[in-house]
Protein backbone atom coordinates (compact mmCIF):
# COMPACT_ATOMS: atom_id res chain seq x y z
CA UNK A 1 0.00 0.00 0.00
CA UNK A 2 1.40 3.38 -0.99
CA UNK A 3 1.58 6.45 1.19
CA UNK A 4 -0.95 8.32 -0.97
CA UNK A 5 -3.46 5.47 -0.63
CA UNK A 6 -2.89 5.29 3.12
CA UNK A 7 -3.47 9.02 3.58
CA UNK A 8 -6.42 9.03 1.18
CA UNK A 9 -5.21 11.76 -1.18
CA UNK A 10 -4.16 11.47 -4.76
CA UNK A 11 -0.62 12.62 -5.54
CA UNK A 12 -0.26 15.81 -7.57
CA UNK A 13 1.70 14.83 -10.65
CA UNK A 14 2.39 15.70 -14.23
CA UNK A 15 -0.85 14.22 -15.56
CA UNK A 16 -3.10 16.07 -13.10
CA UNK A 17 -2.70 19.76 -13.95
CA UNK A 18 -3.86 22.54 -11.68
CA UNK A 19 -6.09 25.43 -12.70
CA UNK A 20 -3.09 27.72 -13.06
CA UNK A 21 -1.40 25.27 -15.42
CA UNK A 22 -4.55 24.99 -17.55
CA UNK A 23 -4.89 28.79 -17.64
CA UNK A 24 -1.20 29.07 -18.56
CA UNK A 25 -1.72 26.67 -21.48
CA UNK A 26 -4.86 28.43 -22.73
CA UNK A 27 -3.32 31.91 -22.50
CA UNK A 28 -0.22 30.55 -24.24
CA UNK A 29 -2.33 29.23 -27.12
CA UNK A 30 -4.12 32.59 -27.48
CA UNK A 31 -0.78 34.42 -27.36
CA UNK A 32 0.72 32.09 -29.97
CA UNK A 33 -2.33 32.56 -32.21
CA UNK A 34 -2.10 36.35 -31.90
CA UNK A 35 1.61 36.23 -32.75
CA UNK A 36 0.91 34.13 -35.85
CA UNK A 37 -1.82 36.55 -36.98
CA UNK A 38 0.58 39.45 -36.33
CA UNK A 39 3.12 38.17 -38.82
CA UNK A 40 0.66 36.84 -41.39
CA UNK A 41 -1.83 39.68 -41.75
CA UNK A 42 -1.45 42.04 -44.69
CA UNK A 43 -2.82 45.09 -42.88
CA UNK A 44 -0.20 46.97 -40.89
CA UNK A 45 -2.54 48.50 -38.35
CA UNK A 46 -4.16 45.13 -37.69
CA UNK A 47 -0.71 43.63 -37.23
CA UNK A 48 0.09 46.28 -34.60
CA UNK A 49 -3.17 45.60 -32.77
CA UNK A 50 -2.61 41.83 -32.81
CA UNK A 51 0.86 42.53 -31.44
CA UNK A 52 -0.85 44.24 -28.49
CA UNK A 53 -2.81 41.02 -27.87
CA UNK A 54 0.36 38.90 -28.08
CA UNK A 55 2.32 41.14 -25.72
CA UNK A 56 -0.64 41.35 -23.34
CA UNK A 57 -0.81 37.56 -23.33
CA UNK A 58 2.84 37.44 -22.33
CA UNK A 59 2.07 39.78 -19.43
CA UNK A 60 -0.70 37.43 -18.29
CA UNK A 61 1.74 34.50 -18.52
CA UNK A 62 4.16 36.40 -16.27
CA UNK A 63 1.34 37.00 -13.78
CA UNK A 64 0.53 33.28 -13.79
CA UNK A 65 4.21 32.58 -13.07
CA UNK A 66 3.98 34.96 -10.06
CA UNK A 67 6.39 37.44 -11.61
CA UNK A 68 4.17 40.47 -11.06
CA UNK A 69 6.89 43.07 -11.50
CA UNK A 70 7.93 41.65 -14.88
CA UNK A 71 4.26 41.48 -15.93
CA UNK A 72 3.65 45.15 -15.21
CA UNK A 73 6.91 46.17 -16.86
CA UNK A 74 5.74 44.19 -19.91
CA UNK A 75 2.46 46.10 -19.93
CA UNK A 76 4.01 49.53 -19.35
CA UNK A 77 7.00 49.28 -21.65
CA UNK A 78 5.96 46.99 -24.47
CA UNK A 79 2.19 47.30 -24.64
CA UNK A 80 2.19 50.93 -23.59
CA UNK A 81 5.30 52.49 -25.10
CA UNK A 82 6.52 50.31 -27.95
CA UNK A 83 3.08 49.81 -29.52
CA UNK A 84 2.27 53.52 -29.23
CA UNK A 85 5.62 54.29 -30.86
CA UNK A 86 4.86 51.77 -33.61
CA UNK A 87 1.43 53.28 -34.26
CA UNK A 88 2.89 56.80 -34.32
CA UNK A 89 5.47 55.61 -36.83
CA UNK A 90 2.72 54.12 -39.00
CA UNK A 91 0.73 57.35 -38.84
CA UNK A 92 3.68 59.64 -39.51
CA UNK A 93 4.88 57.68 -42.53
CA UNK A 94 1.36 57.56 -43.92
CA UNK A 95 1.38 53.79 -44.12
CA UNK A 96 -1.65 52.39 -45.93
CA UNK A 97 -4.51 51.50 -43.61
CA UNK A 98 -5.96 48.76 -45.83
CA UNK A 99 -4.30 45.80 -47.48
CA UNK A 100 -0.72 46.32 -48.60
CA UNK A 101 0.06 44.03 -51.54
CA UNK A 102 3.49 45.63 -51.96
CA UNK A 103 4.41 44.51 -48.42
CA UNK A 104 4.47 40.87 -49.53
CA UNK A 105 7.68 39.85 -51.28
CA UNK A 106 6.52 36.41 -52.36
CA UNK A 107 9.24 34.60 -50.40
CA UNK A 108 6.87 33.12 -47.84
CA UNK A 109 8.33 29.60 -48.00
CA UNK A 110 11.88 30.84 -47.55
CA UNK A 111 10.77 33.03 -44.65
CA UNK A 112 8.90 30.10 -43.10
CA UNK A 113 11.97 27.85 -43.41
CA UNK A 114 14.19 30.51 -41.81
CA UNK A 115 11.64 31.06 -39.01
CA UNK A 116 11.40 27.34 -38.25
CA UNK A 117 15.19 26.98 -38.27
CA UNK A 118 15.59 30.02 -35.99
CA UNK A 119 12.91 28.71 -33.60
CA UNK A 120 14.57 25.27 -33.48
CA UNK A 121 17.96 26.87 -32.80
CA UNK A 122 16.50 29.04 -30.01
CA UNK A 123 14.76 26.10 -28.38
CA UNK A 124 17.93 24.03 -28.56
CA UNK A 125 20.05 26.84 -27.06
CA UNK A 126 17.59 27.46 -24.20
CA UNK A 127 17.22 23.75 -23.39
CA UNK A 128 20.98 23.27 -23.53
CA UNK A 129 21.66 26.35 -21.40
CA UNK A 130 19.22 25.44 -18.62
CA UNK A 131 19.62 21.66 -18.61
CA UNK A 132 21.63 21.60 -15.38
CA UNK A 133 20.23 24.76 -13.78
CA UNK A 134 18.78 24.43 -10.30
CA UNK A 135 16.32 26.89 -8.83
CA UNK A 136 17.16 28.13 -5.34
CA UNK A 137 13.86 27.88 -3.48
CA UNK A 138 15.32 29.26 -0.26
CA UNK A 139 16.39 32.60 -1.79
CA UNK A 140 14.28 35.51 -2.98
CA UNK A 141 11.60 34.63 -5.56
CA UNK A 142 12.87 34.84 -9.14
CA UNK A 143 10.23 37.37 -10.21
CA UNK A 144 10.61 39.67 -7.23
CA UNK A 145 11.69 43.27 -7.65
CA UNK A 146 14.85 42.68 -5.62
CA UNK A 147 16.22 39.94 -7.87
CA UNK A 148 14.94 41.54 -11.08
CA UNK A 149 16.33 44.97 -10.21
CA UNK A 150 19.72 43.56 -9.30
CA UNK A 151 19.90 41.60 -12.57
CA UNK A 152 18.58 44.50 -14.64
CA UNK A 153 20.96 47.12 -13.30
CA UNK A 154 24.00 44.85 -13.21
CA UNK A 155 23.79 43.08 -16.55
CA UNK A 156 21.10 44.58 -18.81
CA UNK A 157 21.41 48.36 -18.50
CA UNK A 158 23.40 48.82 -21.72
CA UNK A 159 21.06 46.73 -23.95
CA UNK A 160 18.00 48.55 -22.61
CA UNK A 161 19.58 51.95 -23.20
CA UNK A 162 20.66 50.89 -26.71
CA UNK A 163 17.09 49.79 -27.42
CA UNK A 164 15.71 53.13 -26.25
CA UNK A 165 18.14 55.01 -28.50
CA UNK A 166 17.19 52.73 -31.42
CA UNK A 167 13.47 53.38 -30.87
CA UNK A 168 14.10 57.12 -30.63
CA UNK A 169 16.08 57.00 -33.89
CA UNK A 170 13.21 55.12 -35.55
CA UNK A 171 10.71 57.76 -34.45
CA UNK A 172 12.94 60.62 -35.61
CA UNK A 173 13.48 58.80 -38.93
CA UNK A 174 9.72 58.45 -39.39
CA UNK A 175 9.27 62.17 -38.77
CA UNK A 176 12.06 63.05 -41.24
CA UNK A 177 10.58 60.77 -43.90
CA UNK A 178 7.11 62.26 -43.48
CA UNK A 179 8.50 65.82 -43.67
CA UNK A 180 10.51 64.97 -46.80
CA UNK A 181 7.40 63.50 -48.45
CA UNK A 182 5.43 66.66 -47.64
CA UNK A 183 8.20 68.91 -48.97
CA UNK A 184 8.26 67.02 -52.28
CA UNK A 185 4.61 67.72 -53.10
CA UNK A 186 3.82 70.53 -55.56
CA UNK A 187 2.79 73.85 -54.06
CA UNK A 188 4.83 73.41 -50.88
CA UNK A 189 8.07 74.85 -52.27
CA UNK A 190 9.17 78.44 -51.83
CA UNK A 191 8.81 79.26 -55.53
CA UNK A 192 5.31 77.84 -55.78
CA UNK A 193 3.77 80.32 -53.34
Amino acid sequence: MTLAAAVGTAPQGFLSPTGVEIAFLLVGLVTFGAAVVTVTTRQLVHAALWLVVALGGLAVEYLLLTAEFIAWVQVLIYVGSVIVLLLFGLMLTRAPIGRSPDADSGNRWVALAVAVAAAAALVWVVVDAFRTTWIDLDGAPAGSTDVTGASLFQHWVLPFEALSVLLLAALVGAIVLSRRAKAGTPGDTEGGR
